[in-house]
C-alpha cells in the first residue's frame, strides 16, 4: 500500500501518463471531427523527426558529465548493440513455426520498434534530460540495424553504400552525434566563465545551455514540442485507421503479446542479470530501454513489408492493433519500473 501510494501521489508520473493518454485522445478527435485534414499527421510527423526530435536529442547532452553517467551512458551504448543482436536471436525462437515471407516480416516488426517517433517522448516526459540522453545513446544501434539487417532481410539485397549515407545523415543521428561529442570532450574544450544563480562558474564554450542561453532556448522550444507533436500524431492516425479489420487475425493479437509483454519481460530479466553483475545500467537506463522495446512497430519496418510486398496487409494490421495497445503497456510498464524504484530493487 505504501509503494501504491507513493505511486498515486508522484506528479510527474501521474502527470506524464495524464498527458499521454489526453493528447492522443485530442489528435484522435481534431482528425474525427475533421477539423484537421488527413495530412495533418503526417505533417506533424515530418516536423517531429526533422526538427524537434533532433532538437530534443542535441539537448539532452546539454548537462555536466558525472563519473555516473559516463559509466551508465557507455554501458547503455554498448548494451544497444548487444540487445538488438539478442533481439534478433530472440524473435527467431518465437517465430520458429512461421516460414518464408511471414516470418521475416514477424521477426523485423519484432525487432524494431517506433523508439524514435512513439518512446522517446515518453521517456523524456518520464525521465527528463538523462533518460532521454541514454535513449538516444541506445538508439545508434537501433538505426544502424534497422538500415542495415532490416533492410537486407525484408528486400534480399546487400547492404550498399547508399543505406549508410541514411543511417549517418539522419538528422537524430546527426543531432545525437554532436551533443554526444560536446558532452563527452567537455572537460578538455576552452572554457568560459559565466554566471550561475549569483556564482562565477567555468563551462564549456559549446555547452551553448550556459554560455549562449539565449540561443539554447530555441532549441529548448523546439525540443519540448516532441511530446505533443508525436502524442497528436498518434491520436490523429489512430482516428484514420480502422481497426476492426486488424483485431479479426490472431496472429496479429500473437505479435501484439510476444512485442509488448514477452520481449520486454525477457530483456527486464536480462538487464536485470547485467545490472547486478558486470554491466550496471540503473534506473532511468533500464526503464528508457523498457519503454522503447514496448512500442509499436516501426514506421520503416512496417514500409519495408509494403515496398517489398512481404505479408503487407499483415505488417499494417498488426502495426494498427499494437499502435493502439502500446500505450497502454507502456503506461503498464512504467509502472512495473517506478514500483521496482519505489520497492528499493531497481535504483
Amino acid at each position: 500500500m505504501e509503494i501504491l501510494g507513493t505511486i498515486l501521489t508522484n506528479n510527474k508520473l501521474l502527470g506524464a501518463i495524464f498527458s499521454t493518454i489526453f493528447i492522443i485522445l485530442l489528435g484522435y478527435f481534431l482528425r474525427k471531427k475533421n477539423i484537421v485534414d488527413d495530412k495533418a499527421g503526417k505533417t506533424l510527423s515530418t516536423i517531429l523527426l526533422s526538427v524537434a526530435l533532433p532538437a530534443l536529442a542535441f539537448n539532452s547532452f546539454m548537462t555536466n558529465i558525472t563519473p555516473e553517467t559516463f559509466t551508465t551512458g557507455l554501458n547503455v551504448f554498448i548494451f544497444g548493440f548487444v540487445a538488438y543482436i539478442l533481439l534478433i536471436i530472440i524473435s527467431k525462437l518465437l517465430y520458429i513455426r512461421q516460414k518464408g515471407d511471414r516470418k521475416d516480416t514477424l521477426e523485423i516488426l519484432t525487432v524494431f520498434g517506433s523508439t524514435t517517433f512513439f518512446g522517446i517522448p515518453i521517456i523524456n516526459a518520464v525521465l527528463g534530460k538523462t533518460g532521454t540522453l541514454y535513449a538516444n545513446l541506445f538508439n545508434i544501434a537501433y538505426r544502424v540495424f534497422l538500415y542495415s539487417y532490416g533492410l537486407i532481410t525484408m528486400s534480399g539485397v546487400k547492404f550498399e553504400t547508399k543505406n549508410l549515407k541514411q543511417i549517418l545523415l539522419n538528422p537524430i543521428i546527426i543531432a545525437t552525434f554532436l551533443g554526444l561529442v560536446i558532452w563527452l570532450t567537455q572537460p578538455y574544450l576552452p572554457q568560459v566563465t559565466v554566471m550561475v544563480d549569483g556564482e562565477a562558474a567555468s563551462f564549456a564554450f559549446l555547452r551553448i545551455d550556459q554560455t549562449l542561453p539565449w540561443v539554447f532556448q530555441g532549441f529548448t522550444y523546439l525540443g519540448s514540442l516532441s511530446s505533443p507533436l508525436a502524442w497528436l500524431a498518434i491520436g490523429m492516425t489512430l482516428a484514420s485507421i480502422s481497426i476492426s479489420e486488424a483485431v479479426k487475425e490472431k496472429l496479429v493479437w500473437v505479435y501484439g503479446v510476444m512485442k509488448l509483454l514477452v520481449v520486454p519481460c525477457i530483456f527486464l530479466l536480462i538487464m536485470f542479470a547485467l545490472n547486478a553483475t558486470f554491466l550496471p545500467l540503473g534506473y532511468e537506463a533500464i526503464t528508457a530501454i523498457m519503454i522503447m522495446l514496448a512500442t509499436p512497430p516501426a514506421t520503416v519496418a512496417v514500409a519495408y513489408a509494403i515496398n517489398f510486398d512481404k505479408e503487407a496487409i499483415f505488417a499494417s494490421n498488426a502495426s494498427l492493433l499494437t499502435t493502439v495497445l502500446a500505450v497502454f503497456a507502456i503506461i503498464g510498464w512504467i509502472i512495473v519500473m517506478t514500483v521496482l524504484n519505489t520497492a528499493g530493487i531497481l535504483v
